[in-house]
């Protein structure tokens, strides 16, 4: 069974359509798949499916109102997809007890399954980064604004300090040395990883072969969602830089979506996108990363090991380059055959305009900050 979780570090990404729609595209090329929504009170995936809220779910069965968790496992009308919803009407779920998290972990891990799609709610909770550490290569959704890449970013940190708390037992040298730490955060804010490493191989070696061990084939993947430009493909890389460089951690770069109000007319009519519009150019790319996923389990039976990051990275340049094309000569065919009109289209290059003013305002709110964060000395 192959654990796909999906984060991000910020609302409003695009996250929950990604992995309804992906989960629906792996069950299509025959793999049996369970979704499972785990944005824990705020649980809306049921809306991206097309379904009606089921009467149960995680919920009820963390609260004790059910007791089997196969009773939180609904069939779909999708070919090999099975559905395990949340529930946001219980209060306190999203703060999930150490027992609890236990108890639904252990749950999940034990489903009848090729693929287990994960969808996490969004920011860097604890628990939020337990699940998305099940696996070692879940998938961090961002957008090409400097908020997003900067979230991302964080969020990938938090995980390593996770597995970094993680590997050094209480009372063990190491550990001491991160509780010291954690009394100064503008101590530890300004150490990178790899310094923090340093400090406690000297301590701790064993401690610190516990945590090589540990995120030895740890791989997160990016998929880079709402493109506008082929050039905005090329930020994920900076993502990668500061990853590398601060937190000895070498993503892989898993696809590029392209942003389209067709996903707003799909969850209006409450279909799943890749139903709604099949052979659209963002339909298409959620079935070019289900099909790259599949490609790795068939390499893999494992957890999932891979080579040639460089690649991947090259690649998700191409096909931004490719599904931008397709984006353009898709929008010529709505205007020749009048399904767009021109004013329609004037519409839609004005909103782009808002929206590219929008960003370069916020990218130099963005480049203000930097400037002052390094001038004191500031690394991220």
């Amino acid at each position: 069974m192959q654990i796909i979780p999906i984060a991000s570090g910020k609302g409003g990404v695009g996250k929950s359509l990604i992995a309804a729609n992906l989960a629906i595209a792996l069950g299509q090329a025959g793999k049996r798949t369970v979704l499972v929504d785990l944005d824990l009170g705020g649980s809306n995936l049921h809306l991206i499916l097309g379904v009606r809220s089921p009467e149960g779910g995680i919920g009820p069965f963390l609260s004790g109102r059910r007791a089997k968790f196969e009773d939180a496992v609904f069939s779909t009308e999708y070919p090999n997809l099975r559905f395990v919803p949340g529930d946001a009407e219980i209060p306190g779920l999203a703060n999930l007890g150490a027992a609890q998290k236990r108890k639904l972990i252990n749950r999940i891990t034990k489903l009848d399954a090729e693929f287990v799609v994960m969808d996490l709610g969004a920011g860097t909770n604890f628990n939020t980064v337990d699940f998305f550490l099940l696996a070692p290569h879940g998938i961090v959704v961002t957008t090409p604004t400097p908020t997003a890449i900067v979230n991302a970013y964080l969020f990938l940190k938090n995980a390593v300090y996770r597995v970094l708390h993680n590997a050094f037992p209480a009372k063990s040298p190491g550990a001491e040395l991160l509780n010291n730490l954690r009394k100064d955060p503008g101590s530890l804010r300004r150490l990178s990883i790899p310094d923090l490493l340093e400090q406690l191989k000297a301590v701790d070696p064993e401690g610190h072969r516990a945590f090589q061990d540990k995120t030895r084939h740890f791989r997160p993947r990016i998929v880079l969602n709402m493109l506008e430009d082929p050039k905005d493909a090329d930020k994920v890389n900076r993502l990668r830089s500061s990853c590398l460089e601060y937190l000895t951690l070498d993503p892989e770069h898993l696809g590029v979506i392209y942003r389209d109000d067709l996903q707003d007319r799909a969850l209006a009519s409450r279909i799943p996108l890749i139903r709604y519009k099949p052979g659209s150019v963002l339909a298409q790319a959620i079935y070019r990363i289900a099909d790259k996923l599949i490609q790795l389990q068939d390499e893999d039976s494992g957890p999932l090991l891979y080579d040639g990051t460089d690649d991947g990275f090259a690649e998700a340049e191409a096909e931004a380059e490719a599904d931008f094309n397709a984006k353009l000569e898709y929008v010529a065919e709505l205007l020749h055959s009048g399904t767009l009109s021109t004013g329609d289209l004037i519409e839609t290059i004005k909103n782009q305009q808002l929206e590219i003013t929008q960003l370069r305002k916020q990218n130099m709110l963005y480049k203000s900050k930097l400037v002052r964060a390094m001038n004191q000395g500031f690394k991220p």
